[in-house]
C-alpha cells in the first residue's frame, strides 16, 4: 500500500511539473513593434472591450503609439456617466507606456471632439495634434487622420447621425445578447453590425466611397499611404497608388494596425488570436 501511495505521489508531482513547463512553453512574448495603431477605442461607452484592449497593449510594445480618434466617446458620456476601471486601467496602461519612453500622440476624432480644443497641448506626454505625417522605417510619407472630415453626413448633418449612434448602440446590444447566447452553445461570436454592413448596398457603398475619398486626398497631399478610422472597419489596400490603412475598432472588430521596423505594416485581428493557445501570438 505504501508503494502505491508513493507511485501515486510521484506520477502526481510529474504532471505539475509537466504542466508548469507546457504553460511555460504557452507563455506569449511580448511583440517588440516599432508603431501601434489604434482608433475608435469608446471609452465610456457599455460597447468598448477594454479588458480584451489591455490584453492587447500587454502583449504589445512599440517606439509609437498613434490614438487616431474617438478614444472616449464624449457622447455616450453626455447622456449618461459610464465609466468603469477597465476603461480607467486602459489609459493608466498608455500613460504607463509613456513613462517607459514610447511616443504618444493623439489625433481627437468626432466622439472625442472636445480634445480639439488642446490641438498643439500635452498631457502626461500624449502630444494632441490634428493630424500627422509619420515616417515609416522604410522612408513612406503615412498620414494620419480620424476620417470623420470626409463623411459628409458628419459634417453637415450632425443630428442625424447622432440618430444612427443611438440606433448602433441599440445594434450593439442586441448582439450582446445574441452572442451569450452563441457561447453557451459553444458557437464564436459574431459581429451583427458587421453582417448588416455587407448587407445593405448603401452602407457597402459608403465604405467605398470614404476609403476613395480619404486615399484621393492622401494622394493629393502628395503622401504614400494614409492611415484613419472613424467607420469601424478595418482595411488595408492599394487605392489609385496610395496604400490605404483603416486600424478598424475596439468595439467589435478588436483590430489594430501595426508598423514592424522593416516599415512592413500588420493588421492584427485580436478577436482572432485570443482564440489561439497563447494570447499574444499571432501570425506575423
Amino acid at each position: 500500500m505504501h508503494n502505491l501511495y508513493s507511485a501515486l505521489e510521484h506520477f502526481a508531482r510529474y504532471c505539475m511539473t509537466m504542466t508548469s513547463q507546457q504553460l511555460l512553453l504557452q507563455q506569449p512574448e511580448v511583440r517588440q513593434l516599432r508603431s501601434i495603431f489604434l482608433s475608435d477605442i469608446h471609452l465610456g461607452s457599455s460597447g468598448c472591450k477594454a479588458d480584451a484592449l489591455l490584453e492587447f497593449l500587454k502583449y504589445h510594445d512599440s517606439d509609437y503609439l498613434f490614438l487616431v480618434g474617438d478614444i472616449v466617446d464624449g457622447w455616450q458620456l453626455k447622456s449618461r456617466w459610464y465609466w468603469p476601471q477597465a476603461h480607467n486601467d486602459v489609459i493608466q496602461k498608455i500613460l504607463r507606456k509613456v513613462r517607459k519612453g514610447t511616443k504618444v500622440i493623439y489625433i481627437p476624432g468626432n466622439h472625442d471632439e472636445f480634445a480639439r480644443k488642446f490641438f498643439g497641448m500635452s498631457f502626461g506626454g500624449i502630444e494632441v495634434i490634428e493630424d500627422y505625417v509619420h515616417r515609416t522605417a522604410d522612408g513612406k510619407r503615412l498620414w494620419l487622420t480620424h476620417g470623420d472630415y470626409f463623411d459628409g453626413v458628419v459634417q453637415h448633418a450632425r443630428w442625424i447621425t447622432h440618430i444612427g449612434d443611438l440606433a448602433y448602440e441599440s445594434v450593439l446590444v442586441i448582439n450582446s445578447h445574441l452572442n451569450r447566447v452563441r457561447s453557451r452553445i459553444g458557437l464564436p461570436y459574431w459581429s451583427l453590425s458587421s453582417y448588416l454592413k455587407y448587407r445593405v448596398k448603401k452602407a457597402v457603398q459608403f465604405i467605398a466611397d470614404f476609403e476613395e475619398a480619404v486615399a484621393k486626398e492622401a494622394k493629393k497631399r502628395g503622401m504614400d499611404a494614409v492611415l484613419c478610422g472613424h467607420i469601424h472597419h478595418a482595411a488595408m489596400r492599394e487605392i489609385d497608388g496610395v496604400l490605404y490603412l483603416n486600424d478598424g475598432d475596439w468595439v467589435e472588430s478588436l483590430t489594430a494596425m501595426v508598423e514592424h521596423h522593416d516599415g512592413q505594416f500588420e493588421l492584427v485581428e485580436w478577436q482572432k488570436v485570443q482564440g489561439q493557445v497563447g494570447v499574444g501570438s499571432v501570425n506575423r
